[in-house]
């Protein structure tokens, strides 16, 4: 099992390396959840994720937003009591 010391650390590839074998990095990254750093002239230059990581990734931005604007809402008192949402979702539900 892989420990998650070394988990953390990204796979990184020379640009260099890129242009000589990018269908085969392309690949590698596109079965990967994790990223790939590429580097040029010895600093990062980019990150390649898949696009099954960069979705989620997506998804998982928007759901903190969501909640970050929900926790505004609370501190500026823009609350709905527990009966009232019960009572939209029901009417919601018994429309379909």
């Amino acid at each position: 099992m892989e420990s998650d010391m070394f988990k953390a650390v990204p796979k990184i590839i020379p640009i260099s390396e890129l242009r000589q074998g990018v269908a085969g990095i392309v690949r590698e990254i596109s079965s990967s959840p994790d990223p790939v750093v590429i580097t040029q002239r010895g600093r990062a230059a980019v990150v390649m994720v898949s696009a099954e990581s960069y979705q989620r990734s997506q998804n998982e931005l928007e759901i903190l937003k969501l909640l970050a604007a929900g926790e505004k809402e609370i501190a500026a008192g823009e609350t709905v009591s527990m009966e009232d949402v019960f009572a939209e979702a029901d009417k919601i539900l018994a429309e379909r």
